[in-house]
């Protein structure tokens, strides 16, 4: 069989990279916020009635549909769990993607509200959202996060081929980890990908403000 190599390289130029083998695609808008002269963060609590992750907190988003972009998927989400709407919302730029363990990407897109679209308009879906908060990001810039560690110990399934692949039963397969931070807020806690998402982007913001 003959490979069209020209045909190839059009295809290579003109897709955008993903992450292998990635099942999922989500995007979330990290929604910034000026209020009393200074700028916050938007969060929500999941609904308790959630089947995934009910009451922890996080950043309005969802899984991107057929052909979205992460930033169309981002606004869309947040005008359906939130109420507002794509007109109200400036795109700053991408965050650094993540690639999650689950076979999943997910895109933080930072975007600031018009405070118009918020109190007392604003409308969270009370099958998505049990509330929302804000925290100033002075605070955060100021605070370090407890971090946590844990590992992830690689197990193989029945019947995995260790003979065909000619590797011992006893094989020593690289082991994982990951650094869970928590920023404590009034009761609440911003953990796991959503409390990732902020020290990034804390760590941005500092890093554009230090001096060269």
């Amino acid at each position: 069989m003959e490979i069209d190599l020209a045909n190839l390289e059009r295809t290579l130029q003109t897709r955008i990279p993903g992450l292998m083998d990635a099942a999922r695609r989500y995007a979330v808008l990290v929604p910034l916020v000026e209020r009393s002269g200074e700028y916050h963060l938007l969060y929500e609590v999941r609904a308790r009635t959630m089947k995934r992750q009910p009451g922890e907190v996080c950043f309005p988003g969802g899984r991107m549909e057929e052909g979205e972009s992460p930033e169309v998927c981002a606004l869309r989400e947040t005008e359906e769990e939130l109420g507002i709407p794509a007109s109200a919302v400036k795109m700053l730029g991408r965050l650094d993607f993540i690639a999650h363990r689950a076979n999943f990407i997910l895109y933080p897109i930072l975007g600031v509200v018009d405070r118009a679209a918020l109190f007392p308009r604003l409308r969270p879906s009370p099958a998505e959202v049990e509330e929302v908060f804000l925290v100033p990001l002075s605070h955060l810039l100021h605070t370090s996060p407890l971090e946590y560690d844990y590992k992830l110990i690689p197990e193989t399934g029945a019947g995995f081929p260790y003979e065909l692949l000619g590797i011992p039963r006893d094989y020593k397969w690289q082991p994982g980890g990951e650094n869970i931070p928590v920023y404590p807020w009034q009761g609440r806690a911003i953990w796991g990908l959503t409390g990732r998402i902020t020290r990034h982007l804390v760590q941005l913001i500092q890093a554009a403000e230090s001096p060269v």
